[in-house]
């Protein structure tokens, strides 16, 4: 069985970072970095009537870093905080789009970057009505998350997610996920 030993904590502040030694059965050592920030949660809010679904665009630092464009479309997502993923979830759509939400469809647990990350995303589709947007969204005040809200056809982001205009992982797999079991919409 492999075995994680001599952490380091290089870091500790919104997240975690640790250079660590990975044993394997043979007892081969095998030296890591990790970031440690917990799971998180992403949530594709969709209004099966009007065939649309709610989307946000932010700056991200990783494509930023990367020198590629810093502006994503993603779905509404963060970090769970403790918090069970489908109470999270609804959180975090409130404060990035304003839409209150009540019933979740799970959609999937999947590690996001199981290399490097202690990240479980948890994902689920919501459906929503117009009423539903009781706020405006774009994310905490003081948090500097700069979010637009988008709501767009689902087609034209599943065209989107296909032809790489929409290329946020979680978001693609999101809509697909959609796609997948509720085709009708599309």
């Amino acid at each position: 069985m492999h075995v994680i030993d001599n952490i380091k904590t290089i870091h500790d502040g919104w997240g975690r970072f640790h250079l660590v030694t990975m044993v394997s059965p043979d007892g081969t050592r095998h030296p890591r970095q990790v970031e440690d920030h917990g799971d998180a949660v992403c949530v594709l809010p969709y209004d099966p009537e009007r065939r649309v679904v709610m989307l946000v665009r932010q700056p991200r630092v990783g494509p930023l870093f990367a020198g590629r464009d810093a502006l994503l479309l993603e779905a509404p997502a963060g970090l769970t905080d403790g918090e069970e993923p489908a109470d999270a979830g609804r959180r975090e759509v409130m404060e990035e789009t304003g839409i209150r939400l009540g019933e979740l469809q799970h959609a999937g647990s999947l590690w996001s970057m199981p290399g490097c990350a202690t990240e479980m995303m948890h994902f689920y589709l919501a459906a929503y009505v117009e009423a539903d947007r009781i706020g405006d969204g774009g994310g905490v005040d003081g948090e500097g998350e700069e979010i637009e809200v988008v709501e767009m056809p689902i087609a034209v982001a599943a065209r989107q997610a296909a032809s790489g205009g929409i290329t946020d992982m979680k978001t693609v797999f999101a809509l697909q996920a959609l796609q997948l079991r509720h085709p009708a919409l599309f």
